[in-house]
């Protein structure tokens, strides 16, 4: 299924580096949207760090180059600037207040414009140094040593970044004016971090590990990711276990069930294992070691 293009005709100029931007970026481009990136110079970051993300994240972008303390660079910036509809930065305020960025002073110049600013943090902190694992870490969210499996308080800017460029659209269309409105990085890790607070992925809770049918076990060539959290799933695999229930909460929660399920699926196979989920109706997935 495609995604909607209801950005179609909307003109986005980006002037945001690294990840969180330009993933916003692509989504709006997805929906649609006219999307041009100004770079600096010395390029975005991100074609060092990825070629292929930078690739796929600017694929049908329009990319060009300017150098924002330069007048030349201003130059071509308010060009642009003029037949923009909505603008994404990633600059710290102070920044934005030296490149001749700040809200005021664009409001004035373009009525219709709309900025949507990415910080890290909100308030006085917008100009504290951070990054993707620093905004987990203040969220509870870096539980060990190891590094996440992805970035999501950058993927999660991105997400709301885009929802932000959006609401900017529906209020021009209805006000006829630009909006202001900033994204911040630490927030976005504060709504990912949101069933933590809540118990919910903390070690006693249902999808934490507390639940014998919600965790990652050992399997015979592997591992399997079981999601048997509902009680018809539950049920399933319990009696794949030749595990009895009598209270299904109590049962699923205890030790003995635990380590009957271990046992039952380490001396599977992910074979059979993928043949038993589509059998038995049993949420899982089989991964190599």
């Amino acid at each position: 299924m495609k995604t909607p293009r209801i950005l179609q005709g909307v003109r986005i100029l980006s002037l945001a580096l690294n990840l969180p931007g330009p993933a916003a970026l692509m989504r709006c481009r997805a929906m649609g949207a006219s999307c041009t990136k100004l770079e600096p110079p010395s390029g975005d970051p991100m074609g060092l760090y990825s070629p292929t993300a930078y690739g796929v994240m600017h694929e049908g972008v329009k990319v060009r180059t300017a150098d924002l303390k330069t007048e030349a660079g201003q130059k071509t910036l308010h060009a642009l600037l003029a037949k923009t509809d909505v603008l994404i930065t990633s600059f710290r305020p102070s920044a934005l207040g030296k490149l001749q960025l700040g809200w005021k002073a664009l409001h004035k110049q373009y009525p219709a414009l709309s900025q949507v600013a990415i910080v890290g943090a909100p308030g006085e902190r917008a100009e504290e140094p951070g990054h993707d694992l620093t905004y987990l870490a203040d969220n509870g969210l870096i539980t060990g040593l190891d590094l996440p499996a992805t970035l999501y308080a950058d993927m999660g800017g991105s997400l709301m970044a885009s929802e932000a460029v959006l609401q900017a659209v529906l209020n021009q269309r209805a006000r006829g004016k630009g909006v202001f409105l900033e994204v911040t990085l630490s927030t976005a890790a504060g709504y990912a971090a949101l069933p933590r607070q809540w118990g919910l992925t903390l070690p006693s809770g249902s999808v934490g590990g507390a639940h014998a049918g919600y965790r990652v076990y050992p399997c015979k060539d592997g591992r399997v990711a079981v999601a048997a959290l509902e009680p018809h799933f539950a049920r399933s695999l319990c009696e794949a276990a030749g595990i009895a229930i009598v209270d299904e909460r109590q049962l699923m929660s205890s030790k003995a069930t635990h380590q009957t399920v271990a046992a039952f699926l380490a001396t599977r196979t992910r074979k059979q294992l993928d043949k038993l989920s589509v059998e038995k109706d049993i949420p899982l997935h089989t991964l190599a070691n």
